[in-house]
């Protein structure tokens, strides 16, 4: 049996929390983030019921303080700091923390990370590699941001990914299927979190659907056919 693991990415108290940083930082709140909160800890219940590894991913400052953050983001922070309310340093760890609907369990594994990428400058790689783990569910937040890159990592790793489209999301919808749709062209595996880790799941939608990750409207425009492209699986 390919072994599998499910990637629990940055389930923070920070995107419960109400304390105007998200505003401050122009970003709106997470669509159908109780929804995607519920989903994530009805995941994470049928894999430890199947035994799965489960690793979650913590995003912290850098070690290096300012020296190690991203100069563009860097300078984003600078540019806004005047609108960034203060925060107390018991604010500031409880938002770091991950939430205690989805809380690891004592078998499960927290890597702490400070790029969007759980693959970058983590222990993530070898772990996977020493515990033979060749497929990977990729769930939690955000689906364009944190998500994309860490499946997208993988596939450039040469494992196989799921993303279940019920346990992401970001900020809107727009951005949540867009991103969705940009995984799927690269053959990455998007379905309900249920069928992902159902007895048997083939992952082959990429193979079996026409027009996965694709526009049908689109490509029937610029060929004039009247009809969708071929897909992945007419190629």
């Amino acid at each position: 049996m390919t072994a599998t693991t499910v990637l629990m990415i940055d389930m923070q108290n920070s995107y419960l929390a109400d304390d105007g940083v998200r505003e401050a930082l122009g970003w709106p709140p997470i669509w159908r983030l109780p929804e995607t909160i519920d989903a994530c800890a009805e995941l994470l219940a049928a894999a430890r019921r199947q035994r799965l590894r489960i690793i979650y991913s913590r995003s912290v400052g850098s070690a290096a303080g300012g020296l190690g953050t991203h100069p563009r983001s860097a300078r984003l922070l600078a540019h806004r700091a005047h609108r960034m309310p203060e925060l107390t340093a018991a604010q500031r760890e409880w938002n770091r923390q991950i939430m205690d609907a989805v809380a690891p369990e004592a078998d499960d594994v927290v890597l702490t990370k400070t790029r969007a990428s759980l693959f970058d400058y983590t222990e993530l790689e070898p772990l996977l590699h020493n515990l033979g783990v060749r497929r990977l569910i990729v769930a939690g937040l955000q689906t364009n941001v944190c998500v994309e890159a860490t499946a997208r990592a993988a596939l450039a790793r040469n494992f196989e990914v799921a993303v279940p489209d019920d346990a992401v999301s970001t900020d809107g919808p727009a951005l949540h299927h867009a991103a969705l749709n940009s995984l799927r062209v690269l053959y990455t595996e998007v379905a309900p979190w249920r069928e992902l880790l159902a007895p048997g799941a083939a992952w082959d939608r990429a193979f079996t659907t026409p027009d996965y990750g694709r526009d049908p409207t689109y490509w029937s425009e610029k060929t004039g056919s009247g009809v969708g492209h071929p897909g992945v699986g007419g190629q």
